[in-house]
């Protein structure tokens, strides 16, 4: 028989399966609705009953609302083609893999759950270690239609004379599929080394290092899939955070999640962690660099203990005919002493009554001792205490402390050269300053930490003294929320149970104090890759992050060192780029080759507008997926102009910070040395824009120096 007429046979012997399998799920979703109408019809029945019957069977109802909608939920779900995989085994049994387990009425296996120990083999078997596997199929669906099987033959002596194998292997056909704008799932092609990292055990903090391309993220994304399909009572709960490095990012790996029926996950961009404000605005690197060292926190915490802007510097109390004064060295004084305990000041008002009716106490006893006179401090204290003059006064010199307020006082040159002497360098007062300053502009990225940093500092305001959310993260302009994605949870959570940080060598040291409050009962899942770092201080951040994970044990680092994203031809290019800042082994291996070499065009800068525009429609002309036109961060609004023209949802245009984690099928590099030049880690950045493109790259310069 010839292989065309063979692969259309075996295509629908699985067919054939696959519809069996969705005829199995229409027959459970019908039986969940069927039960969340019988638990409707009994809370009904509930309020004819009996006092005393009533709470059993609302309780009743409420369990089997509850279930059904899980389930609905789960068998709901989009998924793109729920069966994926065939294991033909030496004792003879085919196991079906898929997105979710699926049994039929008798309770045999239809479909086994890809993150089941049954399916690992599916994942982890090899020519070598063949786990009793003959052959595996991975089976290529759209919606309920099998479009193809490829095969891969473990155990050739073992093959029986009936089977039938075609294909070329499920990888690499599934590299050179197009991509669209959200990141697909892998769980039908996620190699061995991969598995490993995805079944990795969950406690303590598990580290995934690798270039571009080697499916770091993907892995991490399935990985908290995994986790929560194994441990889902230790996990499920408090939930799992996923933390990206920019909204787009987020939006791009949205979908993964949700696609194999997780979503008790919140997925945030690090300008979306703090709630209440939401930042997109990225600060030059030089400044960002400085906002996100440890000493910022000195500087906050002088800033936090600084009179505010405005307060009086002078009580004037009259006791019984004579006039009790403190001046501003006075009341400086008494304000070290109550910040001396250590409390923060949001929780510390009645501390400072206390002091400062102390320091009156001692202003009539001195008056009193030049007169010859006694003073009874108890009463002096007790009666002015209760004295709305006194009152009045506390509430202006001890006022409530929003983080949003002080970071503005900050734009002060004068006080911010004032709480940051010695920790901060004389030409980076004015800059630091000058960004506090606008407040036409809205918050940067790098100062979400900052302000969640000054909110832990200056605690909670008394509940009976709170204002909206918004107005106590920053009360000059009101701070925007944000819709995440994942489950709604309450202000601040700090309870979750495993936490996924996606690009961790970019993470500042305050970012890391940040991602730390939330992860206080977690274990960790931390993606990164040196080469590709982008902040200037790598063993700072390191001590940040280990504050952040703490004492937790074990600790394990996997290394991918395939790249499957990019043609070797593409990544040549870009290793030669970096390397001289990468150490021997720390560039992938790229595994395939398109015979199409990167398309460098020299022009001159009047020329850079209409090449880029030529190189964009001709790339888009080239693929069928998406094309990335990719400049410097402050060029992006300019570029989004020159093609504006273009109505192509296929065609994005992104900065260089937030293409990270991004892939195109086609990109268009906009002025490489641009991009060196913009950074603190120069070629590092340039390198991570080079490697986005999974099959043709073109690059746009007005000089060599980048090469």
């Amino acid at each position: 028989m010839s292989e065309p007429r063979v692969r259309r046979a075996e295509i629908a012997i699985e067919q054939e399966h696959v519809d069996r399998v969705y005829r199995r799920l229409a027959e459970l979703r019908a039986q969940a609705e069927a039960m969340r109408t019988k638990g409707y019809e009994i809370g009904h029945g509930a309020q004819r009953e009996a006092v005393f019957e009533q709470a059993s069977m609302l309780f009743e109802r409420d369990m089997m609302v509850f279930h059904a909608n899980q389930t609905l939920q789960t068998l709901d779900a989009e998924y793109e083609g729920l069966v994926f995989g065939r294991l033909d085994q030496t004792s003879g049994e085919k196991v079906y893999v898929g997105r979710l387990g699926i049994r039929d009425a008798e309770f045999d296996n239809l479909v086994t759950d890809w993150r089941a120990p049954a399916a690992a083999a599916f994942y982890q078997a090899t020519a070598e270690e063949p786990m009793e596997v003959v052959r595996r199929r991975v089976i290529r669906c759209s919606g309920q239609n099998v479009l193809d099987v490829d095969d891969d033959v473990l155990i050739p002596d073992a093959v029986p004379e009936e089977m039938q194998v075609v294909g070329e292997g499920a990888l690499m056909a599934a590299l050179g599929r197009s991509r669209g704008e959200k990141m697909r799932d892998i769980v039908a092609t996620i190699q061995r080394e991969q598995d490993e990292v995805i079944r990795a055990p969950w406690r303590g903090v598990t580290e995934i290092t690798g270039g571009p391309g080697t499916g770091k993220t993907a892995v991490a994304l399935h990985r908290a899939a995994y986790l929560l399909y194994r441990h889902r009572r230790q996990l499920g709960g408090a939930g799992v955070f996923v933390l990206g490095p920019s909204g787009v990012f987020t939006n791009y790996i949205s979908r993964v999640l949700p696609s194999m029926g997780e979503t008790n996950v919140e997925l945030r961009a690090l300008g979306e962690v703090l709630d209440g404000v939401v930042a997109t605005r990225q600060d030059p690197a030089p400044l960002a660099a400085i906002k996100g060292s440890l000493r910022m926190r000195k500087v906050l915490t002088r800033a936090m203990r600084d009179a505010p802007p405005g307060v009086p510097d002078e009580i004037r109390i009259v006791y019984r005919g004579e006039v009790l004064k403190l001046r501003g060295k006075e009341l400086e004084k008494v304000r070290r002493k109550v910040h001396g305990h250590g409390g923060p000041p949001n929780r510390s008002r009645v501390r400072a009554a206390e002091t400062l009716l102390e320091a009156l106490a001692d202003k009539a006893e001195e008056h009193a001792r030049a007169d010859g006179r006694s003073v009874d401090r108890a009463e002096l204290i007790t009666e002015l205490g209760e004295r709305i003059d006194f009152h009045r006064f506390l509430v202006v010199w001890w006022p409530v402390l929003y983080p949003g307020e002080i970071l503005r006082w900050l734009g002060d040159p004068a006080r911010l050269a004032r709480v940051g002497k010695g920790v901060l360098a004389r030409d980076e007062v004015a800059p630091l300053a000058a960004s506090f300053a606008d407040r036409d502009k809205d918050w940067t990225v790098a100062d979400i930490a900052l302000l969640d940093e000054l909110r832990v500092l200056t605690g909670q305001p008394p509940k009976r003294k709170r204002r909206a959310q918004s107005v106590e993260l920053d009360a000059a302009p009101a701070a925007r929320g944000v819709e995440h994605h994942g489950p709604h949870r309450p202000e601040h959570y700090d309870e979750y149970s495993h936490i996924v940080v996606d690009e961790s060598q970019d993470l500042s040291p305050m970012q890391w104090r940040m991602i730390g409050r939330r992860g206080k009962y977690a274990s960790w899942t931390v993606v990164g890759d040196p080469v590709q770092s982008s902040w200037p201080d790598p063993a700072e951040a390191a001590q940040a992050r280990d504050q952040a994970f703490g004492p937790r044990t074990p600790r394990r680092r996997y290394t991918l060192r395939t790249n499957y994203r990019n043609s070797a031809e593409i990544f040549d290019l870009a290793a030669r780029v970096v390397a001289g800042h990468a150490e021997a082994g720390e560039l992938p291996k790229a595994v395939r080759t398109t015979g199409l070499e990167p398309d460098l065009r020299i022009v001159e800068r009047a020329g850079i507008e209409g090449t880029t525009q030529t190189a964009a429609k001709e790339l888009m002309d080239a693929v069928e997926g998406t094309v990335g036109v990719i400049c410097a961060m402050d060029r992006v609004a300019e570029v989004q102009g020159w093609l504006q023209g273009r109505a192509d949802e296929r065609l994005k245009v992104v900065g260089s910070l937030d293409a990270k984690g991004l892939e195109y099928d086609a990109v268009v590099l906009v002025e490489p040395t641009e991009l060196i030049t913009e950074s603190t880690t120069g070629r590092r950045v340039l390198y991570v824009a080079l490697t986005r493109a999974t099959q043709q790259l073109t690059v746009v310069a007005s000089d060599r120096e980048w090469l």
